[in-house]
């Protein structure tokens, strides 16, 4: 064990997270995918635990490359990303692959692989508001020097993503404000901006009664909530359907569940191995398998605030708790899913969900929080010199 600490830096705690997150996913995807591999691979699960794994240790060896760069390198790769990122999101709106009615996804030539840019632009944002914010602290509470200059690249990014995937949209612009409120952006102006956007989307919604062309999956969007708060009598709808087959994977899981493998709802539920992938860990690992779960995801994210907290630079300090709390509630979203606490959404279980560029960009994440935390660790004197500027944001706060 020495060893692999050897090599390994940053917050242990972190580590072993990542690790456990990464053998639950091994296990609840190969239990999962029978349904998919009957459907496409003539029933060989094989593949895809594989594939899975394939992906999982490429993740994994992402995660530790990325920890072992200095974490303010990340805040020159964040501008060069946002500007890379917001032209290939509207690519993508107009020329990507079309699954589900929604283009979310470009194929990449030669390997023929099919990559959700969203993923990307969730990492790239990210990164780019620390960026700004721990360069403009002087002038963060102003509004046309500080405000109108963090919120113009969330405006591009989100605007671009909403259309074809309104809940990722919503997790990132969520995220993005508590990067605003922690950098110290003003909260009449963060207000202010909730409560526009708010208005907007709802606007928008109304219109999309009268203008059904003006956002494609708007049907889609309004089906769910309308099935969530009850208010559509029509329960044999897909979002009632799985909502429906959640709960019971839940409830039949009971407190210590079924057991590794004898889950009856991963053969009746769309996507069980992705997007209601935590219903069937709770059938199969009943309460405590999900409770522990839980316990990681909380775990990532007290650790990634304990950094933040000892970062003496601003960058580091926004850039782990940005990049954490994004993780984070993205899990909160898919677990809310499962339990029926929220509308479908087809968010992921970050690390776990079986997928390919979200959980490259998952790790990458993780990477980078862990190199905050190994610099920290190793007393670097060469972090950037704005503890003093950080400390009079927090004063002025």
């Amino acid at each position: 064990m020495a060893v692999i600490w050897k090599y390994l830096k940053g917050d242990k705690n972190i580590w072993i997270v990542a690790i456990l997150l990464s053998m639950i996913s091994m296990l609840a995807v190969y239990t999962s995918v029978y349904s998919l591999a009957y459907k496409y691979q003539e029933g060989n699960t094989e593949y895809y635990i594989f594939k899975h794994g394939f992906l999982m240790l490429s993740g994994l060896f992402m995660m530790f490359v990325a920890h072992k760069v200095s974490y303010r390198n990340y805040s020159r790769l964040a501008q060069i990303a946002i500007y890379f990122t917001i032209p290939l999101l509207f690519y993508t709106l107009l020329s990507g692959t079309n699954l589900n009615s929604a283009s979310r996804w470009i194929m990449l030539p030669v390997i023929n692989v099919s990559f959700q840019t969203s993923d990307l632009a969730k990492l790239a944002l990210i990164m780019y508001l620390a960026r700004v914010l721990s360069k403009n602290q002087e002038n963060i509470l102003d509004f046309k020097k500080g405000f109108i200059k963090v919120f113009l690249p969330i405006l591009f990014t989100v605007l671009l993503i909403f259309p074809a995937n309104f809940s990722t949209a919503a997790v990132l612009f969520a995220a993005s404000l508590v990067v605003m409120f922690i950098g110290g952006v003003s909260i009449k102006h963060l207000s202010l901006l909730g409560a526009t956007i708010l208005v907007l989307v709802m606007l928008l919604f109304a219109m999309t009664s009268i203008f059904p062309n003006i956002l494609p999956r708007s049907d889609t969007w309004t089906s769910r909530i309308e099935n969530f708060v009850g208010s559509k009598e029509n329960k044999d709808d897909e979002g009632n359907y799985q909502a429906n087959q959640a709960k019971i994977a839940i409830a039949t899981g009971g407190i210590f569940g079924k057991g590794p493998g004898n889950s009856v709802e991963k053969n009746l539920l769309p996507h069980p191995y992705s997007d209601f992938i935590y219903a069937i860990i709770v059938e199969e690992y009943g309460l405590f398998g999900g409770g522990f779960l839980l316990l990681l995801y909380l775990i990532l994210l007290y650790r990634a605030v304990r950094i933040s907290l000892k970062s003496p630079g601003t960058f580091g300090t926004f850039l782990s708790i940005g990049l954490a709390f994004s993780l984070v509630f993205q899990a909160m979203i898919n677990m809310g899913v499962a339990v029926n606490l929220l509308p479908v959404t087809g968010q992921p279980l970050p690390l776990v969900s079986m997928g390919g560029t979200s959980l490259w960009f998952t790790s990458l994440s993780i990477g980078i929080i862990l190199s905050v935390s190994r610099q920290i660790d190793e007393g670097d004197d060469d972090i950037e010199n704005d503890s003093k500027t950080k400390n009079m944001n927090y004063a002025k706060g």
